[in-house]
């Protein structure tokens, strides 16, 4: 990950529009995320999305399909739920979704994000990471892809012919 400095801001890393990130709270260890910035918030493409309480406070259960165009690695996810939110899409009908607050890890950085949970069948990524996640910590490079280092997948190897 490279680092730049800009007029006006502190030294920031520099990102790809697209970057491996974990949700080690929700045990994602690695998966694809756009990063847009004309997204405001992040979010992450959920299955069998149900709120629930225990006790006085609410919680939600969810499924995550982490690697794209694959449904047979599934994670089956609960975490406490942070409020309730409308959300304009990226079709622009307003949406009202569930939000959790969770840890994110890009490159060698950790911090809490606020994930709001919808079904993004038609997108082509499992993740969105919106304007508000990254602000203050990164700059984004939208010619380059996968610069931060640590969660790329290992390739699989070719078979010999």
């Amino acid at each position: 990950m490279s680092k730049t400095t800009l007029v006006g801001v502190s030294e920031l890393s520099v990102i790809g529009w697209r970057e491996w990130v974990a949700l080690p709270d929700l045990g994602i260890s690695r998966i694809k995320a756009k990063v847009d910035t004309g997204a405001r918030s992040s979010s992450l493409h959920a299955y069998d999305i149900e709120v629930f309480s225990r006790g006085p406070r609410d919680y939600v259960r969810f499924v995550v399909h982490p690697v794209q165009r694959e449904t047979k690695t599934t994670i089956h996810c609960i975490a406490e739920l942070h409020e309730h939110r409308h959300v304009k899409s990226s079709s622009g009908h307003r949406e009202y979704r569930p939000i959790i607050r969770t840890s994110l890890e890009l490159g060698a950085e950790r911090w809490p994000i606020d994930l709001t949970l919808t079904t993004r069948d038609a997108m082509g990524f499992r993740m969105l990471l919106g304007r508000e996640a990254i602000r203050g910590r990164f700059v984004v490079e939208p010619g380059r892809s996968y610069l931060c280092r640590g969660l790329v997948p290992k390739r699989r190897k070719r078979r010999e012919a």
